[in-house]
């Protein structure tokens, strides 16, 4: 979070992106966090964070969707090196999010392998009609990140690390106008 400060204020670092970190990690990783993010191109984790090679694992998917090659990918670092942090990272304004909304309540298809985004992302756009918001695409966007802590923190073979307190899964959201990440669920 510090490096998000960073990142708001315009006062970057830029840690750990030299020959010599390059060295140093060329042999063995040991991100301190693992990141599930959106493809997003304006939410580059690395940046909004202020990290450098070897402080991230990082996924991206449509809208944070999730499947087992996603959640095997984001449970790597927590089950091999010990990677004591997990962070789904949704965003305002979220394309994959709205396109999926679109979808869903018009009931129209999307072409391709972006219905199995949709598909992923249905259960928060029920979690966003029953609320009633508003902005039903932004509640569907934090409702996504909410689901899918909550679904990794609860996932069979991470839940002994959170029970343990060995590993925290935490639900963020990124404001595309401030650059602030704001934490709302899981935070240790």
């Amino acid at each position: 979070m510090e490096g998000n400060e960073r990142w708001v204020d315009g006062e970057l670092q830029h840690p750990d992106r030299d020959p010599d970190r390059r060295q140093l990690v060329s042999q063995v990783q040991k991100p301190f966090a693992a990141i599930l993010a959106c493809i997003d191109s304006r939410v580059p984790p690395e940046l909004l964070f202020d990290t450098g090679l070897g402080d991230l694992y990082v996924m991206r998917t449509g809208g944070e969707a999730i499947g087992p090659v996603v959640t095997g990918s984001v449970e790597y670092g927590p089950m091999t090196s010990g990677t004591p942090l997990i962070v789904v990272l949704g965003h305002q304004r979220c394309g994959a999010v709205e396109a999926a909304y679109k979808s869903i309540r018009d009931n129209k298809p999307l072409p391709g392998n972006l219905q199995a985004i949709v598909k992923a992302l249905e259960p928060a756009y029920a979690q966003a009609v029953e609320e009633g918001s508003a902005d039903p695409v932004e509640a569907m966007a934090r409702a996504q990140v909410t689901l899918t802590a909550n679904g990794l923190r609860s996932n069979q073979d991470l839940a002994p690390l959170v029970q343990k307190s060995a590993l925290a899964v935490v639900g963020a959201y990124y404001s595309l106008d401030t650059g602030k990440v704001e934490v709302f669920s899981g935070a240790p």
